[in-house]
């Protein structure tokens, strides 16, 4: 884990930094395998308010694809990221997706085919709270 960076007296206060080229954008991240991640950390380099929605843990084939949460690779794959836990399989988990998609410019979901429908936060759901939002989607098949 990082330690707190200590904050100087000729530090530039957040207020008067130049704004980076996506920071107008808010981004939903429902990615769990390497592409996606790798997408979305991209988008939250150049500025954008990503919001990362990760599964509990203890969730199987989730851990198995997130990695160790305070490893390396973890870190600099999600660096520049919000996080919150959220239960997709529960009504209340989804609600609070809905949520944030509410106020989201783009949702990005790199999730096997049909896994977002089965759980009901598939893009069309989602659009009917935002229709404004915009889907980026990358899947990629693991053989």
């Amino acid at each position: 884990m990082h330690k707190p960076v200590e904050a100087s007296r000729d530090a530039v206060p957040p207020e008067h930094a130049p704004s980076l080229p996506l920071s107008r954008f808010k981004v939903l991240d429902l990615t769990l395998a390497r592409a996606g991640p790798s997408c979305v950390r991209t988008l939250a380099d150049w500025g954008a308010d990503v919001i990362r929605v990760e599964p509990p843990p203890g969730d199987g084939e989730a851990d198995e694809l997130l990695g160790r949460r305070e490893g390396s690779d973890f870190q600099n794959l999600h660096r520049n990221k919000r996080a919150i836990t959220l239960n997709l399989k529960t009504d209340a988990g989804r609600e609070v997706l809905m949520k944030l998609a509410e106020q989201a410019d783009v949702l990005v979901e790199n999730m096997r085919p049909g896994v977002t429908r089965r759980l009901g936060v598939d893009f069309d759901s989602v659009s009917k709270r935002n229709p404004r939002l915009h889907r980026c989607y990358r899947f990629t098949a693991i053989r």
